[in-house]
């Protein structure tokens, strides 16, 4: 049985922002602690990716696991299922991207289990742990971003 974790945040910058970062998964190394290595496996003559293969931190080890993208109800939503994993039977989840004023309300959804047994409440925590710890990355990286390539206010002389 898999644990699940829904968490929302907001996002200083518009949708069409927040997706693009999301989207951008070689650069995830970059910003997100856990992740060790990025590998996009699959994708579209334009670059979009549809299978991603991770290099990850956890439970004291490296995991490896191979997600399959959906795009079918961008750019308001990006899902993903897992393909292969050495330590995770799944990693199912979504984002979903809302406007909110100027910003955005993210809301991130993920659905874990594990191939060793573990206590679900240990389970339910880690999903927890990585929900949150993901959105406020995600949260950081895209406000450093949208504020250096922002219009910045023009000042008198």
């Amino acid at each position: 049985m898999s644990d699940q974790a829904t968490e929302s945040i907001v996002v200083g910058a518009p949708p069409a922002v927040v997706f693009a970062i999301v989207t951008d998964f070689p650069n995830y190394p970059t910003w997100a602690a856990d992740l060790k290595e990025v590998t996009v496996t699959d994708a579209d003559t334009d670059g979009t990716a549809h299978k991603v293969r991770y290099r990850a931190a956890a439970f004291g080890r490296s995991t490896t696991y191979v997600l399959a993208y959906d795009y079918s109800k961008a750019p308001g939503q990006l899902s993903w299922e897992q393909e292969s994993g050495d330590i995770t039977a799944r990693i199912d989840g979504q984002y979903v991207f809302a406007p909110q004023g100027d910003g955005t309300l993210v809301t991130y959804h993920l659905e874990v289990d594990l191939k060793f047994p573990l206590p679900g409440f240990i389970k339910q925590r880690a999903a927890a742990r990585i929900v949150g710890t993901a959105l406020r990355q995600l949260r950081d990286r895209v406000e450093s971003v949208h504020s250096n390539t922002s219009p910045s206010a023009e000042t008198e002389h």
